[in-house]
């Protein structure tokens, strides 16, 4: 858990270096940045010795995300730059032009040393801390903060010291306990807490005793942490091969200092040795051995791939898969529902394979393990096992942008990416229970999140099948697999005017989500009625509830029908009763107590512990023309907000207009 966690040490301590303008060296860094001032809270040598262990680590792989990150950011002009780091600057109005221009070149400069010292050039590093514009520059920030003798040295402090990022970093996660960092790793809230916490911690060190001298800047300078923050999530943006080259390191990081981040006990995992505790790495370093029970529920399986040419494959071991099972099901006694996630960390590759062998999902389903999800790379891929009895492989290929772009003119706010699961041997096309795709969003900077959506490539087509924003990533479950990614949705209507002022926001989510659409011609046709099909496929669409092996036995209703496969699952799910039997009265118009009733049965479904207060319908005058058999249903939406009255009535038995049916599935839709 906490070698994975090193990634976001790196990930502050290279965003960090390339702002304060330290690079990072392999070696030379005590005749380039001098010993006479270094801080007695880290010395030269011990900085000189870890960096140099990091970089022995960087494959070839990694060197050319470096150059692609120093490429990117000196082609950085300086109007850009100055985006990047407005919220900072901001606060140094004291600086002019000048000042700004040496900064940036100060930044390219830095960013290019990155990589050069891997290439075994240090010719940049004396050029960094002799050049005279950089003297003056800090010797100007320094003055206006009201501190004196800041160097370079304060910067190595501010990020190696026993105050800087790096050490907070590891006493929050050893702070953390085994629960809190399963959800650290699988939740990106969760890492993005962390970081911002290290952070504030260290600019936090500005007065008293263990000041950082950096930090004594910022703080009399008026910069927040915040500041910082939105600083270094405009550098991501801006120069997207910054996370690439920080995975790169931070990969480097772990290999070089696995012991330290693990921090064994004696005996518990015989692929490491303890480190000396003082964060410097000074133990003994063995090959890392997979532990599949190290974290119940989390099973790192980064050692266990292999990448040959553009494709790397996960070799599993059927014995420790089993072993992490039983860590899990013994981790959570007596619960149901259990997820093993197999963490294949960052792969450089552009495709990638996970096979599962029949013994693993046979084991799975004896054991109880209802589903295994692959991660990697930001991705997430989560599996229900119970579906199948022979050996499966999951292939997930990133294609090219083009493949979306082509087909649309709507902003692309993921990579694409291409899904091909095999069981037996044989390609699967559809599936019984529904496989959740989990896809990491970028460029998402001015985008609005509430119409991002899952589109699905479909004969040179797209198809938009909606999703969950969480954070960084959108949710979606998939009954199918095919070429995926995520779009920025705009969908407008040129006749709902009328209602724009308390649907119309509604109408344009719902729409963008693929769970409504417009009757041609540009029209929306807000007051037509709702048919009781048209509901059905606004339901199912809305909550990702879509299976195409769901099966329905209504006379009424064509295999063949659009509406077919909704009726299906609404009716399988008890959401959607038929009229009888053997008719479901497809075309039939639906009341508002109606469409509250399948809303209640839908979010039920979901969310079985949502509660009802029955109480909810006495602030409805006219509650008594509600039937008997859709109080509950009524009950359960206005108590839960989902429906609301007008005028103080509900007019339960009024027929739902299709402005009406965008409200409440909007409302469904963000229910929680």
């Amino acid at each position: 858990m906490k070698k994975k966690l090193a990634v976001s040490t790196l990930a502050v301590s290279m965003a960090a270096a390339s702002v304060a303008g330290f690079p990072f060296s392999s070696k030379g860094l005590a005749e380039h940045f001098g010993v006479s001032t270094a801080s007695a809270a880290v010395s030269q040598a011990d900085v000189k010795a870890k960096v140099e262990k990091i970089y022995a680590q960087l494959t070839e792989a990694d060197r050319l995300a470096l150059l692609n990150y120093k490429n990117q950011a000196n082609a950085v002009d300086l109007t850009t730059f100055r985006a990047i780091f407005d919220p900072v600057l901001k606060n140094l109005t004291f600086l002019d032009d000048a000042d700004v221009a040496t900064a940036h070149e100060a930044f390219k400069s830095v960013s290019s040393v990155v990589y050069d010292v891997y290439d075994k050039d240090y010719t940049a590093i004396k050029d960094i801390r002799y050049n005279m514009d950089n003297v003056a520059l800090l010797k100007k920030i320094a003055a206006e903060a009201g501190v004196t003798g800041l160097t370079t040295d304060h910067f190595i402090e501010f990020l190696f010291g026993t105050n800087g990022v790096e050490a907070e970093l590891r006493a929050l996660v050893s702070s953390k306990s085994k629960s809190d960092l399963l959800d650290i790793v699988a939740n990106p809230a969760s890492q993005d807490k962390l970081i911002n916490d290290a952070i504030t911690a260290v600019l936090n060190h500005n007065t008293g005793a263990g000041a950082l001298t950096v930090s004594q800047v910022v703080y009399n300078l008026h910069i927040s942490p915040a500041d910082v923050k939105e600083s270094l999530k405009n550098l991501n943006i801006a120069v997207p091969a910054t996370k690439h080259a920080v995975k790169a390191l931070a990969s480097a990081y772990v290999k070089a200092y696995i012991n330290d981040l693990v921090t064994p006990g004696p005996g518990t995992d015989p692929g490491t040795s303890p480190g000396n505790g003082n964060g410097g790495g000074g133990g003994t370093v063995t090959t890392p051995v997979t532990n599949p029970t190290a974290t119940p529920g989390l099973y790192d399986v980064s050692k266990l791939v292999t990448v040959v040419g553009d494709k790397a494959t996960l070799k599993l071991v059927d014995a420790d898969v089993l072993k992490s099972f039983d860590a899990l099901v013994a981790a959570n006694a007596g619960k149901t529902g259990l997820t093993l996630t197999l963490d294949l960390g960052t792969v450089n590759a552009a495709t990638v394979e996970a096979p599962l062998s029949k013994a693993i999902i046979e084991a799975a389903k004896a054991k109880g393990i209802a589903n295994i999800a692959i991660t990697f790379n930001g991705l997430t891929v989560t599996i229900p096992v119970g579906q199948f009895s022979e050996a499966i492989a999951l292939t997930t290929s990133t294609v090219a942008d083009t493949t979306v772009t082509s087909l649309s003119s709507m902003k692309l706010a993921s990579s694409v990416y291409d899904f091909e699961l095999t069981v037996g041997g044989v390609v699967t096309s559809t599936f019984k229970e529904p496989i959740i795709i989990k896809l990491p969003l970028k460029n998402t900077e001015g985008l609005d999140r509430e119409l991002l959506s899952v589109a699905k490539v479909v004969y040179e087509e797209l198809q938009y099948q909606g999703g969950v924003v969480d954070g960084d990533h959108i949710t979606e479950p998939r009954d199918g697999f095919s070429s995926y990614a995520v779009l920025e949705n705009k969908v407008s209507f040129k006749d709902v005017a009328s209602v724009q002022a308390w649907a119309g926001r509604q109408i344009s989510v719902v729409a963008a989500k693929g769970a409504i659409e417009g009757v041609g011609n540009g029209n929306f046709a807000p007051k037509n009625n709702v048919t009781r099909a048209e509901f059905a496929k606004m339901l199912i669409r809305a909550l990702n509830l879509e299976n195409n092996s769901a099966k329905q036995s209504f006379g009424d209703v064509s295999s063949t029908a659009w509406y077919a496969p909704y009726v299906a699952v609404a009716a399988e799910k008890g959401i959607i009763t038929g009229r009888s039997a053997a008719q479901f009265d497809p075309s039939a118009t639906i009341t508002r107590a109606e469409m509250a009733t399948m809303i209640a049965r839908a979010v039920k479904s979901q969310k079985p512990e949502a509660a009802t207060n029955v109480s909810s319908l006495s602030k409805f005058s006219d509650a008594g023309k509600i039937a008997a058999s859709l109080k509950d249903g009524v009950a359960f939406a206005a108590s839960n907000n989902l429906v609301i009255g007008n005028a103080g009535k509900f007019n339960p038995n009024n027929t739902a207009t299709r402005a009406e049916a965008a409200v409440i599935i909007y409302r469904t839709i963000n229910f929680k």
